[in-house]
């Protein structure tokens, strides 16, 4: 292997590591957000305790009355009080936009990575399981980036950089190999398109089941405040959308990475007539994407048409994003197949 394209390869993988200690970062904050807002939604319930207080003690005359109000305005307006509502508000949306200023960092490292492997290895970099996991996770992020841009949902933070840290992270250690030629089969214009389609479905589902996780838990705290008697303390919960708004927008989300599964399905099948002479032949990789796309057929269609809302979407959307994971992982490394293209084999 020429000594250009080993130290190109070096300088991604090096690009690679800083952006998931970035990434790592950018989690820790996130989670110190999420902890904050729990701390947040405790000030905001102290503070409408004490106004509902200081209106119930000048309820006993005019003057109380007034007193009473004052007391209550000066409550309400406690923003300005240690502790109080609108001071801790602030240190929330710093901590998020201090998280998400850091996941943006790591992303630029990421692209410079993936660009850098794309370079060394004159290609896309997508041809095995470690340059899939590359390039599948920096479009996580680059996604849930920009679809920040028209929904608050920086909530995810921890969830998606904790995603990437774990599938980016585990990709460079148990799945890097070094950059090889292309398999016959891999020489077409369609590896360009499908793989880069479905790991952009892949981006769309990984939002879908993040909120679908925070749907399950916030449906639980809603149905704990049901019951007159249940004690609960303050949560992240409590800042978040509800159990319903979140589970429209994992469904937005599915719907377009489903449309985007269905697009791999057809581009694959169209590949393999190319390579193969067939455009299906049961092969462990094209069932389990097959699967997958029946996984969310049966999420889109149940929650349209069936009433399945609740918890039980959420379960299926939860369930056809771990069948993605599988498929990566299980499939690619223990099945045998025709498109056994992990790169595994000659990594040693």
């Amino acid at each position: 292997m020429p000594s250009t394209v080993v130290e190109l390869d070096n300088y991604s993988v090096l690009m690679i590591w800083t952006a998931i200690a970035i990434y790592a970062a950018a989690f820790l904050v996130y989670v110190f957000d999420l902890a904050r807002r729990a701390q947040v939604s405790a000030d905001a319930q102290l503070a409408r305790t004490k106004q509902r207080e200081a209106v119930l003690v000048g309820a006993g005359g005019d003057a109380l009355a007034d007193a009473g109000s004052e007391d209550a305005g000066s409550a309400a307006r406690g923003s300005a009080a240690p502790g109080s509502t609108a001071e801790a508000k602030p240190a929330v949306n710093r901590l998020a936009r201090v998280a998400t200023a850091l996941t943006t960092l790591a992303v630029l490292f990421h692209i410079a990575g993936v660009v850098l492997r794309g370079i060394a290895a004159e290609r896309v970099p997508w041809s095995n399981m470690y340059e899939f996991a590359m390039t599948g996770t920096v479009l996580i992020t680059i996604v849930y980036l920009l679809v920040n841009i028209k929904y608050d949902l920086k909530f995810l933070g921890t969830f998606i950089t904790g995603l990437v840290v774990v599938l980016l992270g585990g990709s460079a250690v148990a799945f890097y190999v070094t950059v090889a030629p292309l398999a016959d089969p891999l020489r077409s214009v369609w590896l360009v398109i499908h793989v880069f389609v479905a790991t952009l479905a892949t981006a769309f589902l990984a939002l879908a089941c993040s909120l679908s996780i925070l749907q399950l838990m916030q449906s639980r705290r809603e149905t704990k405040k049901l019951n007159p008697d249940a004690t609960l303390k303050k949560s992240f919960l409590d800042t978040l959308p509800s159990a319903e708004n979140l589970e429209g927008l994992a469904y937005r989300f599915s719907i377009i990475g489903f449309i985007l599964w269905t697009f791999t399905l057809i581009a694959g099948s169209i590949w393999a007539n190319d390579a193969w002479g067939r455009y299906w032949g049961f092969d462990t990789k094209e069932v389990w994407t097959f699967v997958i796309w029946v996984l969310y057929a049966g999420y889109i269609h149940a929650r349209a048409t069936r009433g399945w809302r609740g918890n039980r979407s959420a379960w299926l959307s939860i369930v056809g994003f771990s069948a993605v994971l599988f498929n990566f992982t299980i499939v690619n490394i223990f099945f045998k197949g025709l498109h056994a293209y992990s790169g595994l084999t000659t990594a040693g």
